[in-house]
C-alpha cells in the first residue's frame, strides 16, 4: 500500500486532472485502498477546511479554479467578433476569461445567453480557458401559458395563472399566426430587466382553451405543479457521473433481474429476481430481491437537485403528460434501470417461508444490470403458456420462479387480510391531437398483483430495518376511519342489504367481509367506493401510527425514488444506517424531517386533485358530443343540492340539481345520506340504479349536468299540483305588492 500523499502533492494532481477529482479517482492515483481511505477522506476535508479546495457534486477543484464542466455566461462579441464568457460558479472570484470555442452544428450565442460548457485550461495572455458548448441552457427558458390577445403590432398573452396579472408581449414574428382567444404556450424571450411588459415567444398554439391538448396544461397552472427545472437543477444534473464504479458496492449484475413495467413506462426503478431457497431451515421456501435505483447517488442532500424533488415531492401523471420529480436525464436514463446496462442501486435480499411469511431481510448498495425490461401482458402472457421470443429463454429460469413465489405470498397475504378493495381502474385513451378517443377499463393481471407484493414486502423490510438500526425515516401512515365515515358506509351497507359488525375494534378483515357480501351483486361497485370513501387520506409521518388498509404495523415507502421524495428519505436513512457511504440523511434532513413530511403530503393531495381535475375535463370533452343522449348510471353522492351520478359507461362524474329531481319539496338527511321527497316519500340514497339525459358538458371546468328520468328502472313518481317542484322565479310584480302588504301591516301594529 502506498503512502499517503501530501497536500501538495494533492492539490499538484487535481489541478493537473481536472475530469478526474472524484475521491475514488484520488485514491486510485496515489494507490490508496482499505483503511487508508479513511486518512485520505480526513485529508481532503482539511484542504477544504484551509480554504485550499472547493467541492462540488463530490468532486474537488483547486479554489479559485474552475471545474471541467460549468455554467457560463455568455459576453457580448469584442471587436474582433470573439465571444468570451465568465463563470457563473459560485465561490470562484477573478477567473481568467474563458474563450468560446464553437464547433460545427453548434447553435448561435450571443450576449446574455447561458451554456453549459467543457472547459480546457489553457497558458495564454488573453485568456485561461476554451470552453465547447454542451449545450444551451437557453433551451430552457421560463414557460407561459396563457390567452393570446390579437393586436396591431402582434399581441399579448394574458395568463391563466390564479391571482396572476402579469401579461407578456409577443412580436408579430414571433407569434407563430395565433389567433384571437387561442390558447398558447410561449417561452420568455429578451432582456427581462427591460422597460415595459416583458416579451415572450409563442412555441405552441393549443387552440380553443376548453380543447383537450390544453387539459393538463390548465391543471398543472391551476394546481400550481412546478413544471419547469430551474436553470441551476438542469445544470446539476447534466453534470451527473455516468460511470458508477463497485467502490462500496456489491456486484449484483451477474443476478438476473428483470423489471415489469406498463408498456408506455419510461422510468423503471424496480427490478426484481426470486429462486428457491435450498437452505435446511427452510423447506419449501423462497428468496426474493428486490432491487431499486439509486437515486441517493446522484441526488446529494441541499444540492439543487434535492431542493427541487424536495419541492416537487413526487411526480404528476395525466393521461398526455408526465410531470416528473427529477430532470430526465435522471429519471429516464442514469436512474432508471435499463436492461443490459450497469445501474447503481440499493437492494434487499428476503427469505420467505413455504406460506409466504417474511423471515429475515438482508439490504445491500450494489451495482446490478438488468437481463431484461418487461411489461405485465408480456409476463402475463408467458406464465400462461405464450410466451414470445423474449420472454421464452426468461421463463423457467426467471417468470416461473417468481410467480411461485408470489403463490407463496398469496397464502400470507390472506392470512394478514388487507382491505381488499375491487375498484375497476379506467384509462382514458387519447389519440395523437390528444383528444379522447375512448375510455376502457386497465386490464389486472396476476403481473400487477405479483409486483404490488413484492415491492409491499420490500418496504415493509425497509421501515423494519430503519427501526432496528435506530434511524429515522418518514413513514407510510393510515389511520383507520372516523367513526362518523364508519357510521355512514353502515348506513349505505344496510340500504343495500348488507351488514357491517358493529361494537368491536374495527378490523380490516370486518370491511372484507362487508365487500365478500357485496361481491357479484348488483351494489358491488357502489361497496367498493363507499368503503373506499370512509377511509382517511394516507401521510407521511416521522412517527409511526400503523398502516390500516394494509394491515400492517411498519411500513415506509423505498420502491419508488425516482418520482417520490419519500423513498429518496427511507434510502438517504439506510445508507446512513448501514455507514456505507457520506451521501445518506444529512443532520439537515433529520432537523426538518417533521417539515418535509408536511410538505409532501401536501405535494400528494396537489398531484391527486390536479389528476382529478384533468381527467374530468377529459371525460367532459369526450362526451360533449353526446348531450341529449341517455346513459346508465348509480347513485355515487347526496347532497342538499342534488344528487351525484357515476356513468356505468366511462366511470364519469355528473350532478342532478335538485329542481330536475321531481316537483315536491325534497328533505335532506346529512346522517343517512338521503333525499326524501315531501308529497311521494321517494327516497334517494347512495347505490340506486337511474337513467339519466346529459343535458351539458362543460370541458373546461369538466362539468356534466343530467337531468333524472328513471330510478330503479321506474319512472319518477309525481307531487302534488303546485308543491315544490322545478324552481320557479317569483313575479317581480307580485312580490312587491306582497312586500308593500307586509309594510302596512307593521306599521298599522306599531300605531
Amino acid at each position: 500500500m502506498n503512502p499517503l500523499p501530501s497536500k501538495d502533492q494533492i492539490r499538484q494532481w487535481i489541478a493537473e486532472n481536472p475530469g478526474l477529482t472524484a475521491k475514488r479517482d484520488i485514491a486510485k492515483a496515489f494507490g490508496i485502498k482499505g483503511d487508508a481511505k479513511i486518512d485520505l477522506k480526513r485529508l481532503l476535508k482539511e484542504l477544504e477546511s484551509e480554504g485550499t479546495l472547493d467541492t462540488s457534486a463530490r468532486r474537488f477543484r483547486v479554489r479559485g479554479e474552475l471545474p471541467p464542466v460549468a455554467v457560463l455566461l455568455v459576453l457580448p462579441p469584442d471587436a474582433q467578433g470573439d465571444l468570451y464568457a465568465r463563470p457563473l460558479e459560485e465561490g470562484v472570484e477573478d477567473a481568467p476569461r474563458i474563450l468560446i470555442i464553437p464547433k460545427k452544428g453548434d447553435p448561435a450565442l450571443g450576449g446574455g445567453d447561458r451554456i453549459l460548457a467543457r472547459l480546457s485550461k489553457v497558458d495564454l495572455d488573453d485568456y485561461g480557458y476554451e470552453a465547447r458548448l454542451i449545450r444551451q441552457i437557453g433551451s430552457n427558458p421560463l414557460k407561459v401559458l396563457g390567452i393570446f390577445r390579437k393586436g396591431s403590432e402582434g399581441g399579448r398573452i394574458v395568463p391563466i395563472d390564479k391571482g396572476s396579472d402579469k401579461e407578456w408581449r409577443v412580436a408579430a414574428d414571433l407569434s407563430m399566426e395565433a389567433r384571437d382567444g387561442e390558447l398558447v404556450e410561449a417561452e420568455a424571450v429578451g432582456n427581462r430587466r427591460q422597460m415595459g411588459l416583458p416579451q415572450a415567444r409563442i412555441t405552441a398554439r393549443l387552440g380553443d382553451p376548453a380543447g383537450p391538448r390544453a387539459v393538463s396544461l390548465i391543471a398543472i397552472h391551476q394546481h400550481g405543479i412546478p413544471d419547469q427545472f430551474p436553470d441551476a437543477v438542469i445544470a446539476e444534473a447534466d453534470r451527473a457521473d455516468t460511470a458508477v464504479g463497485l467502490a462500496g458496492r456489491t456486484d449484483l449484475r451477474d443476478m438476473p433481474l428483470v423489471t415489469i413495467d406498463p408498456v408506455d413506462a419510461r422510468d423503471r426503478d424496480d427490478a426484481i429476481y426470486a429462486e428457491p431457497d435450498h437452505e435446511p431451515d427452510n423447506p419449501g421456501g423462497h428468496i426474493v430481491w428486490v432491487a431499486i435505483a439509486d437515486v441517493a447517488h446522484y441526488v446529494r442532500p441541499n444540492s439543487a437537485l434535492d431542493r427541487e424533488a424536495r419541492k416537487r415531492g413526487n411526480s404528476t401523471y395525466f393521461p398526455d403528460r408526465v410531470v416528473p420529480m427529477l430532470p430526465d436525464i435522471l429519471s429516464g436514463d442514469l436512474c432508471s434501470l435499463h436492461e443490459h446496462v450497469d445501474r447503481a442501486c440499493l437492494a434487499v435480499r428476503m427469505r420467505l417461508d413455504a406460506s409466504g411469511h417474511k423471515i429475515s431481510h438482508r439490504f445491500v448498495r450494489g451495482l446490478m444490470r438488468s437481463a431484461a425490461s418487461l411489461h405485465y401482458a408480456q409476463v402475463q402472457d408467458a406464465a400462461d403458456g405464450r410466451p414470445d421470443d423474449k420472454t421464452a429463454p426468461l421463463l423457467d429460469r426467471i417468470i416461473k420462479p417468481l410467480y411461485a413465489a408470489y403463490e407463496a405470498a398469496k397464502q400470507a397475504r390472506a392470512s394478514r387480510q388487507p382491505l381488499d378493495l375491487d375498484l375497476p381502474e379506467r384509462k382514458i385513451i387519447l389519440d395523437d391531437d390528444g383528444k379522447v378517443t375512448s375510455v376502457a377499463f386497465y386490464e389486472r393481471f396476476d403481473a400487477h398483483k405479483l409486483i404490488e407484493e413484492f415491492m409491499i414486502l420490500a418496504n415493509v423490510s425497509a421501515a423494519e430495518e430503519l427501526q432496528r438500526l435506530k434511524q429515522p425515516l418518514l413513514f407510510r401512515v393510515h389511520e383507520e376511519p372516523s367513526q362518523m365515515k364508519l357510521d355512514a358506509l353502515r348506513e349505505v351497507a344496510e340500504a343495500s342489504g348488507f351488514t357491517l359488525a358493529k361494537g368491536q375494534v374495527l378490523k380490516t378483515a370486518h370491511l372484507n367481509r362487508l365487500l365478500a357480501q357485496a361481491e357479484g351483486s348488483e351494489f358491488d361497485e357502489l361497496i367498493n367506493i363507499t368503503t373506499l370513501r370512509s377511509m382517511t387520506q394516507a401521510y407521511y409521518n416521522p412517527e409511526n401510527f400503523g398502516h390500516f388498509g394494509l394491515a400492517l404495523k411498519n411500513y415506509a415507502h423505498f420502491t419508488s425514488p425516482i418520482r417520490r421524495y419519500s423513498d429518496l428519505i427511507v434510502h438517504r436513512a439506510l445508507i446512513r444506517g448501514h455507514k456505507w457511504a457520506d451521501d445518506g440523511l444529512s443532520a439537515w434532513d433529520i432537523e426538518n424531517l417533521d417539515e418535509t413530511a408536511k410538505l409532501i403530503s401536501d405535494a400528494e393531495r396537489r398531484s391527486m386533485a390536479a389528476e382529478r381535475d384533468t381527467t374530468d375535463r377529459y371525460l367532459a370533452a369526450y362526451l360533449s358530443d353526446r348531450v341529449g343522449a341517455e346513459f346508465s348510471g348509480r347513485i355515487s353522492g347526496v347532497q342538499r343540492f342534488g344528487l351525484f351520478v357515476k356513468l356505468d359507461e366511462t366511470g364519469a362524474d355528473g350532478l342532478i340539481p335538485i329542481r330536475e329531481i321531481g316537483r315536491e319539496f325534497f328533505h335532506y338527511d346529512d346522517t343517512s345520506q338521503t333525499l326524501t321527497g315531501a308529497d311521494t316519500g321517494t327516497t334517494f340514497t347512495n347505490g340506486m340504479r337511474v337513467t339519466v339525459r346529459l343535458t351539458e358538458a362543460t370541458p373546461v371546468t369538466g362539468g356534466l349536468i343530467l337531468q333524472l328520468l328513471t330510478v330503479e328502472d321506474r319512472a319518477l313518481p309525481v307531487g302534488k299540483p303546485g308543491r315544490g317542484g322545478r324552481y320557479q322565479p317569483r313575479k317581480p310584480g307580485l312580490a312587491a305588492a306582497k312586500a308593500a302588504k307586509l309594510r302596512q301591516k307593521v306599521i298599522r301594529k306599531r300605531r
